[in-house]
């Protein structure tokens, strides 16, 4: 069931975060050229709501049509999405999310009932005009029919949402947004849910708190730095290069396992959250665009003008509640466990005991795919220092990162976090699969090295 619920996000945040460079192009132009942005002006401002009432519903609708059918399923499913975007006077994204997997799916089902049954030479007249007369029919039912529907139930959301930010409820979103990122929900609750949200928010507000609700880096810092101060073991040995990655390099899956390792732990980030939640609204915080990684770096660049003390502030209180709430778990619960994680980390070097869980070991190997769920986060970390440490031992094997649902089928071997294993062996059932925990000083990567020069 969790490998379906993180299938069924990964498939929602991926007609987003292939987008998000278009994203924050349009947050900056927002945040420099609107009436109360840092460089006012009126010309250039003008490009601002084109962008996000076409442009990016657009993108988003042609993703997910491509998702499901490639390029033919992107063009019907961007040319199905107009029929929602015209049909309607605030931002399209739940009915681009929708209409373009329609587009792409309605393209593909007709291309499988005329396969191998199309005359020579007729192939392309056929492929041109059953994508204009299906992209027609179905932007037509979306102006008509689905678009009105979609628009009602997202005033209605809208509406719901507005009336918990007025109740000061919000910061009780982290009983879900917290522990839905360990699942590794990350993508599916920032890209699906609330960038789509904040972005009609910042269209009337300038900026939106949506944007802050997952990205904030804030609870897994403290985390980190709780096992880095009062951890023991290897744990305590890599939480400085975590606290790197995560807080300045933006990837949040850094700190998962580090939770994950002690469940208890969920409650100091839940914690850490809803201050930092708390702090953003009571201080009226708010980014321009998704900040995407979820670096200090980015949170600062999508920041408005004017806007620094109230992000900062959420931001550090929230780690500062997380490192005391976990410093007092791991103090609690974690000591002995420190240890053993310690012990058993020596045995398994000493024994020269695999510190990870092979399927399938393969013979000959000539790429290795380290996959995750959106495939720009961990696993182009994971595979960075695995390419280095293969580079530096003169072998010729090739290393690169993916998306769990776009793992290459010519992989002789994926390497992803154990928590996603499950759906890395239905993308690519006939590579090995190597399961990992951490992604940091792993000395895995050191016994594959090992493994490839025999």
């Amino acid at each position: 069931m969790r490998a379906k619920i993180q299938a069924f996000g990964r498939f929602l945040s991926g007609m987003v975060m292939p987008n998000i460079g278009a994203f924050i192009a349009w947050g900056l132009i927002t945040a420099f050229f609107i009436p109360t942005g840092w460089m006012p002006n009126e010309h250039l401002g003008k490009l601002v709501g084109p962008m996000i009432v076409y442009l990016l519903p657009l993108l988003i609708g042609y993703t997910g049509g491509k998702l499901v059918h490639g390029v033919r399923g992107g063009v019907v499913g961007a040319v199905a999405t107009m029929g929602v975007v015209v049909g309607s006077d605030i931002p399209m994204f739940m009915g681009a999310m929708i209409m373009g997997p329609i587009g792409g799916y309605a393209i593909k089902k007709f291309d499988d009932a005329v396969q191998d049954r199309i005359p020579a030479g007729f192939e392309m007249l056929v492929n041109n005009f059953s994508a204009g007369i299906i992209g027609m029919i179905i932007t037509l039912l979306a102006y008509m029919v689905i678009g009105p529907v979609v628009l009602g139930l997202n005033k209605f959301l809208a509406a719901g949402v507005q009336a918990i930010v007025n109740a000061g409820l919000l910061p009780l979103a982290s009983l879900f947004i917290e522990p839905g990122k360990i699942l590794f929900l990350n993508n599916a609750i920032n890209h699906g849910i609330l960038a789509p949200l904040g972005v009609e928010q910042v269209s009337q507000a300038g900026k939106s708190i949506f944007f802050l609700l997952e990205t904030n880096p804030g609870p897994g810092l403290g985390v980190l730095l709780a096992y880095w101060l009062v951890g023991k073991g290897m744990a305590k040995q890599s939480a400085p290069g975590a606290i790197i990655i995560h807080f300045f390099g933006g990837i949040h899956e850094i700190y998962f396992p580090y939770v994950l390792m002690n469940p208890i732990l969920i409650l100091a980030v839940i914690l850490g959250g809803a201050t930092g939640v708390f702090t953003f609204v009571l201080l009226g915080a708010g980014l321009v665009a998704t900040p995407s990684p979820g670096s200090i770096f980015a949170e600062i660049a999508m920041t408005p003008r004017g806007g620094y003390f109230p992000v900062l502030a959420g931001i550090a209180l929230s780690a500062v509640v997380s490192f005391l709430v976990s410093s007092v778990l791991l103090k609690r619960f974690a000591a002995e466990e420190g240890d053993i994680y310690a012990a058993q980390d020596m045995v398994d070097k000493l024994k020269g005991k695999k510190a990870f869980h092979a399927v399938g070991q393969k013979s000959s190997v000539e790429k290795i795919v380290f996959a995750c769920d959106g495939g720009m986060g961990s696993s182009a970390m994971g595979a960075s220092v695995l390419r280095k440490k293969i580079q530096q031992a003169g072998l010729d094997v090739k290393v690169i990162h993916a998306a769990i649902n776009e793992i290459p089928q010519d992989a002789d071997i994926v390497i992803s976090h154990k928590e996603l294993t499950d759906r890395a062996r239905v993308a690519a059932p006939d590579a090995e699969h190597i399961s990992i925990e951490a992604f940091v000083n792993n000395p895995v990567y050191d016994q594959i090295v090992d493994r490839l020069k025999k």
